[in-house]
């Protein structure tokens, strides 16, 4: 442990020892050798982190929005410079090829460059004397210090989504990243810092559950946002919204595609490829569950066979790769008891990735890409969010039957349907209960300004990530009324004003 290094937090402007804190190893995934270790925050270090937030809340929040959209045009500028070496973090800590890595980190800048639009994105509405001599209109103003809690699969694009947003609406922002890959989260602060953004608005503190559990305890912390499991997702909502805060917490999907008779199979096929195993099957967009109508499960099958077998697995830094590892030992261990489980249930195991071996990588974290074939409802690998490189193909009869199975599962994050019918796809747009469509596109992420959420238990509180649900979410409204004294009635007025 003395030769790796140790990531610390970053407080006030710069980043901070660990000092006496509990450490927990960071590992190559496709390697499996640690790399580092990351401090998990004490009590102590979440209060120094909210204090300092505070203490430079008054000043950035009077700031005009011009002035911060400033810092994020800068910011933006930076990330564009360093894109490559953020890429290269992601692929050393979480394990997916450096395109993806790539990508991602475009997506990210991408909510960047929606809040330098801050001057516009916070303007407001103003009526002209409504009787009597008044005006009135609003105003959005922030909230105090914000917390963001995020996962391991996107260490820094979900970050983005909510860091922007919470800052050019002048709030201070504390983030916890996953301690399963941390550095990212300490480039971006030192990118913000040299950005012009203030000593103690953007902070990092990095940790476990007990970091997690002092943010929704501490009393001076406003809203937090989360995205990760449902489960987390759920504790979260409750533990914070008991506390009075304001909470926005997106939780799991499971993920399905209809593929209908008359879809364009060659383009279906390219497009599970994907959407199953991109990233390892590590997205919450990912599509674990394919829904073939009819009769068209066997010409399926027999499309994504060669284009499984071609797939090259390997280390996310090698530019032949298409797909990388988990990103610990623990998960992918998870995932293998998942296939195991869809074996005992008796679903048809048509290829299995477990014992996957990649030369060179023998100790990586690497499981292959498997389909499973006769899945039902009933099934675990059905019900549960897998979060791995597995797909299920269930059988249904007609697209009634497909709308059907969809709108009974408990998650309602992504879906997507392939066809040719513009028909079909009306009615699966208007009808199907989920928060992100897709029609012929497998992975319907909605643009910066957009939205991004889902529907029944993959979201928990009434806002959507970033886009102007993420203006809203960041701001307080307020409505001001306001007239002069030359043009008040004399004398008390007892009734309900109206407009005359």
């Amino acid at each position: 442990m003395s030769t790796t290094p140790i990531i610390g937090h970053y407080l006030d402007g710069h980043v901070q020892d660990a000092g006496s804190e509990r450490l927990r190893e960071v590992f190559n995934p496709a390697t499996g050798s640690v790399q580092a270790h990351v401090a998990l925050a004490s009590q102590q270090t979440v209060d120094a982190a909210v204090a300092s937030a505070l203490k430079a809340f008054p000043a950035w929040a009077e700031q005009s929005s011009l002035r911060r959209a400033r810092v994020m045009f800068k910011f933006k500028q930076l990330l564009d410079e360093h894109h490559d070496a953020l890429a290269q973090i992601i692929c050393r800590e979480h394990g997916k090829v450096f395109s993806d890595a790539k990508g991602e980190v475009t997506r990210g800048i991408e909510i960047v460059e929606y809040a330098c639009g801050a001057p516009t994105l916070l303007k407001t509405d103003f009526s002209d004397n409504i009787g009597g001599g008044i005006d009135n209109w609003n105003l959005r103003q922030p909230l105090g210090v914000c917390a963001g809690v995020t996962p391991f699969n996107f260490p820094v694009m979900v970050p983005l989504w909510m860091i922007p947003l919470a800052l050019v609406t002048g709030n201070c922002f504390i983030l916890k990243p996953s301690e399963r890959d941390p550095s990212a989260s300490l480039l971006m602060a030192r990118l913000l810092t040299e950005a012009g953004l203030p000593d103690g608005v953007f902070n990092v503190v990095q940790g476990d559950k007990s970091a997690v559990d002092a943010l929704l305890q501490h009393p001076d912390i406003e809203a937090i946002s989360f995205v990760g499991s449902t489960p987390i997702a759920e504790y979260i909502y409750q533990q914070g919204t008991a506390r009075g805060k304001r909470v926005q917490a997106l939780g799991g999907a499971k993920n399905h595609m209809i593929v209908m008779p008359d879809a364009d199979l060659d383009q279906a096929a390219d497009a599970l490829m994907g959407a199953a195993y991109g990233s390892a099957g590590e997205r919450c967009m990912a599509i674990s569950v394919a829904v073939a109508v009819g009769e068209v499960a066997d010409q399926l099958i027999e499309k994504l066979l060669p284009r499984i077998d071609r797939l090259k697995v390997g280390n996310g830094l090698h530019p032949e790769s298409e797909m990388g590892p988990l990103v610990t030992a623990e998960h992918k261990a998870k995932v293998i008891g998942f296939i195991d489980q869809g074996v005992a249930q008796g679903a048809h195991l048509i290829v299995d990735g477990r014992g996957l071996e990649v030369p060179g990588a023998e100790r990586g974290f690497f499981v292959g890409a498997t389909l499973f074939d006769r899945v039902t409802p009933a099934m675990s690998i059905y019900q549960q969010e897998i979060f791995g490189p597995v797909l299920g193909i269930v059988r249904v009869p007609d697209f009634a039957s497909a709308v059907a199975l969809i709108n009974a599962h408990e998650f309602g994050n992504g879906v997507s349907c392939f066809t040719r019918d513009g028909g079909v796809a009306r009615a699966f747009a208007r009808t199907i209960k989920v928060g992100m469509v897709g029609i012929n596109v497998p992975i319907p992420v909605p643009m910066a300004w957009h939205s991004f959420g889902g529907w029944k238990r993959s979201l928990f509180g009434d806002h959507h990530a970033y886009g102007e649900e993420g203006i809203r979410f960041y701001s307080r409204y307020k409505s001001v009324m306001q007239r002069w004294p030359d043009s008040i009635a004399k004398g008390a007025e007892f009734s309900m004003p109206t407009a005359k």
